[in-house]
């Protein structure tokens, strides 16, 4: 059925008829743009006017699906023809139809589940509930699309369809994750202990540590190379605090203030507030903490915090030699020298630049054992 050929006939029996577009828009009750459509060949009359359009044209039904005029000679062969016509023509309608359905199914699905990502938080059951429902949607939708194949290619294709759906959540869920650090989505299995949470998701685990505190951080273990013994434990907040981070900070000399101050913010206490002078002459770096000292020594959290900072600024800064931390209430003042003799292994941590696991080893790890930050730290910060 030549739709271009019927609105070009259209369009010249309007004319005979001396009719605008508008006048014959308006005898058929619809709106001009409708003929305008008609004649263009992007669309034929609804069947519900076709009869009433042919009578206003003074035509047939058959000349009008004919896109010209039949003489009686040719008129059965036509009328047959236009008949399996229509019928293609309808079929392919409602297959369009049904196909532009089926896509917006797959749409609605997959907007669905990018809502549930966006609005839900991690932890939220909701989210993995509406981003299942969002895949049942657009399987629908994908199913729909394919009602032309057999039974078990449409099996086949919807298996396929499913576990990509699946993989390519579980990527966005990992990336989420791994980017947000938060808990992941389609965790099977939630463990709560003391000190953290293990999340257990396909194809690797995270350890949120420290949880709801300033100092929250998350492991995430790819490789079950953790369990909840071995696993890295600080009271500090290690994506920040940890070597692998502070380590960018390095310097040879005290007075880099940019690199200074990096370093400081990195470390412990400085979730409370800071401003720091270097006295250059003296190579000596004075820190003014906004707190009280007693305030924040709840399971000795600033012994550990002066021992974790003062190891860390003397092995990363090469020439400084004494650091002062001020409190509102108190001062703790110590020296490289002190450190050297009275940290057990602090040779070991700086031996060849930075070695990174003695670093976990003997300051990072020690910082769980109290009895060892009481012992070192009265040593070490006697006044």
């Amino acid at each position: 059925m030549n739709q271009e050929k019927i609105g070009k006939f259209i369009a010249t029996c309007r004319k005979k008829q001396n009719l605008t577009q508008e006048q014959l828009a308006e005898k058929l009750g619809i709106t001009y743009k409708a003929v305008s459509k008609w004649e263009c060949g992007k669309g034929l009359p609804d069947a519900s006017i076709m009869i009433e359009l042919c009578k206003i044209l003074k035509i047939t039904v058959n000349d009008l699906l004919s896109g010209e005029k039949v003489d009686k000679e040719h008129y059965q062969k036509k009328l047959e023809q236009n008949i399996i016509d229509t019928i293609d023509y309808t079929y392919q309608k409602v297959s369009e139809k049904n196909k532009s359905i089926a896509m917006m199914n797959m749409f609605a699905g997959l907007g669905l589940t990018f809502i549930a990502f966006t609005i839900f938080p991690s932890e939220s059951s909701w989210g993995s509930i509406y981003s299942i429902i969002g895949l049942v949607i657009s399987l629908i939708g994908f199913s729909k699309m394919n009602k032309k194949e057999t039974y078990l290619k449409r099996i086949l294709y919807n298996f396929i369809y499913i576990a990509v759906f699946l993989i390519v959540l579980l990527i966005i869920d990992y990336s989420n994750v791994v980017l947000n650090k938060v808990p992941p989505r389609f965790s099977y299995l939630k463990e709560t202990g003391d000190t953290m949470i293990i999340y257990k998701a396909p194809f690797y685990n995270v350890y949120r540590i420290n949880r709801n505190t300033k100092n929250e951080y998350y492991i995430i273990d790819t490789k079950s190379q953790y369990t909840e013994k071995t696993v890295p434990i600080t009271p500090f907040n290690r994506d920040k605090s940890g070597i692998e981070n502070i380590i960018h900070y390095k310097n040879q000399y005290i007075g880099n203030n940019s690199n200074d101050s990096h370093l400081i913010d990195s470390l412990p206490l400085a979730e409370y507030g800071f401003v720091f002078e270097i006295d250059s002459k003296n190579l000596s770096l004075t820190i003014d903490y906004h707190i009280t000292d007693w305030y924040v020594n709840e399971k000795h959290y600033l012994e550990k915090s002066l021992l974790y900072n003062s190891v860390s600024i003397f092995a990363l800064i090469d020439n400084v030699e004494q650091i002062i931390f001020n409190f509102s209430s108190n001062t703790y003042t110590v020296s490289r020298k002190q450190i050297n003799e009275l940290y057990p292994n602090f040779k070991d941590i700086v031996d060849n630049e930075i070695n990174q696991n003695n670093f976990n080893k003997f300051l990072e790890n020690k910082m769980n054992d109290n009895d060892f930050v009481e012992n070192i730290f009265k040593k070490i910060f006697a006044n």
